[in-house]
């Protein structure tokens, strides 16, 4: 078998092919790393988790379940007036429900001990 490693002409040549000569030009260079240093800042000038706002479930909540009891009252009470005082009643306390929630949120500033923070996934979080 011949030995193929003393041959310094081929050798030659596999280094010079597998030489690097093509350098990216300097102006190239800082602009990409300025563009990915722009990108990253965007990335980790968002927040690393998700709030999802929980204050108006108790008014949704209340409305749902006084409205349902205004339908039932209209379906199973057979005196009219006494039907539509009762439906009344529960419409207007779930139209309470309503104010009370706002002012509640207005005045002691609930919301943010009101919210479920999720931790985001992907890049950077």
């Amino acid at each position: 078998m011949k030995d193929h490693r003393s041959d310094a002409a081929i050798e030659k040549i596999i280094r010079a092919s597998v030489e690097i000569t093509d350098v990216p030009d300097p102006e190239l260079n800082s602009q990409l790393k300025a563009a990915l240093y722009q990108h990253e800042a965007v990335l980790q000038k968002q927040p690393a988790t998700r709030a999802l706002p929980l204050w108006y479930m108790p008014m949704i909540c209340n409305l749902a379940a006084f409205s349902l009891l205004a339908v039932l009252a209209l379906m199973i009470i057979e005196n009219v007036y006494l039907s539509y005082f009762a439906a009344g009643i529960c419409l207007y306390i779930g139209a309470a429900g309503i104010l009370l929630t706002i002012v509640g949120v207005k005045r002691a500033n609930i919301k943010e001990e009101i919210t479920i923070r999720m931790k985001k996934r992907g890049v950077l979080a």
